[in-house]
């Protein structure tokens, strides 16, 4: 299937239908409640509502009962860094939380607010959401800029006693994980015995090389624009840092011709191109996953003599890995589960759901199932309510 032409900046050709389906928005309130007469008026609000109220100022758990903020996540943006468009701020970034609102309830039926925020001070935006929390229940992060997302996710999760996550960082990472699942399977690799590389260090490239670790997969290589990762070098960041003291167990240095030769399985996520004649070089029947948008690392056409299983980030191939997989079910999963953090242990979990979902249909262009899939978020949330505690 041919890509959608674009723009040499890689912005996807305009269509008028695009902004026609945008008009006024993608998100609306319904209530819950009739709304026909006067006894419902009454019920729904004065003087039956002082009920509730008083009701959850005696016991401010039961807010979470009586109220949409116990199914209610905060989709929280500063627009630094939205889709493959880069730093457009707040009021840019704003549709594309409608979508991922819209697609939370849509998926998990689970309510979402889309939030953008006119600061990118990470003090600024703790200060807020502190002062918001009595009206959700849970904060995914979106489209946050790294490295400074690290921080603001920390910050967050210390400073508030409900389930925080930044869906480009951890969402990624799990369906990343899922569909090396699939892959290894449709391939017969053992996915713990790979050689690994991850090409990209920003927050996808972070998590998702943290996920991997967490998972017991042992030869993990991390590159970013000026090489491998590695624990001498003085240019790197904190998280950065972290992972070089954890990962390229063979000691290599290079750049990605010298992370690329054997190994199984290259996961991309970064603006980066990667040359054909470099995956010639890696094992018999790679493992791609090129998930830069909407431009992918490498092409799938260009991979295929090497009878390689190939993933990208888009929906116009197929193989699409993207955090829709994994944030709506882990969501749900965590609000229903009254969680107070998402773990490591969840994050595994999830990828294993999804794994299990694909596998009635496992094949080489089928690897993970498709993000609108209803199965997926239930069997994810199943996942992360067991793996809650």
């Amino acid at each position: 299937m041919k890509a959608r032409p674009v723009r040499p900046g890689g912005v996807a050709v305009e269509d008028s239908s695009v902004f026609a389906a945008h008009a006024g928005g993608k998100l609306s309130i319904s209530t819950a409640l009739p709304l026909q007469d006067s006894r419902d008026l009454s019920v729904a609000y004065t003087p039956g509502v002082a009920q509730v109220s008083l009701a959850i100022s005696r016991d401010p758990r039961l807010g979470s009962h009586y109220t949409w903020a116990g199914r209610l996540v905060a989709v929280v943006t500063d627009g630094t860094a939205v889709l493959g468009l880069g730093n457009v701020g707040p009021s840019a970034a704003l549709p594309v939380m409608e979508g991922k609102a819209a697609l939370f309830q849509r998926l998990a039926n689970i309510n979402a607010i889309p939030l953008a925020l006119a600061t990118t001070d990470p003090g600024e935006i703790v200060e807020v959401l502190t002062r918001l929390r009595p009206s959700f229940g849970a904060v995914c992060l979106e489209d946050i800029a790294a490295p400074r997302c690290f921080e603001l996710e920390a910050r967050l999760v210390a400073a508030l006693d409900c389930p925080v996550m930044h869906d480009d960082q951890h969402g990624t990472a799990v369906a990343v994980l899922a569909g090396l699942q699939g892959a290894c399977t449709v391939t017969g690799r053992r996915l713990g015995s790979c050689r690994v590389v991850v090409l990209g260090a920003g927050a996808a490239g972070v998590a998702t090389a943290q996920l991997l670790l967490a998972a017991e997969i042992e030869d993990v290589t991390v590159l970013d624009s000026q090489g491998i990762l590695t624990p001498d070098r003085s240019d790197m960041n904190a998280a950065k840092t972290d992972l070089a003291a954890r990962t390229n167990p063979r000691g290599l240095r290079g750049g990605l011709a010298e992370a690329l030769r054997d190994a199984d399985i290259l996961v991309g996520l970064s603006s980066s191109s990667v040359p054909p004649h470099m995956v010639a070089t890696m094992a018999p029947k790679p493992i791609v996953f090129a998930l830069s948008n909407p431009v992918p690392e490498i092409w799938p056409e260009q991979v295929s003599q090497y009878g390689a299983i190939v993933a990208t980030g888009g929906s116009n191939h197929s193989n699409q890995i993207i955090n829709l997989l994994a944030s709506p079910g882990i969501f749900s999963g965590a609000l229903d589960a009254a969680a107070v953090a998402i773990t490591h242990r969840m994050k595994l979990a999830a990828a294993a759901a999804i794994a299990r979902v694909a596998e009635d249909r496992l094949a080489v262009d089928q690897i993970v199932p498709h993000c609108l899939d209803p199965r997926v978020a239930p069997a994810v949330a199943q996942a992360v309510i067991d793996a809650t505690g």
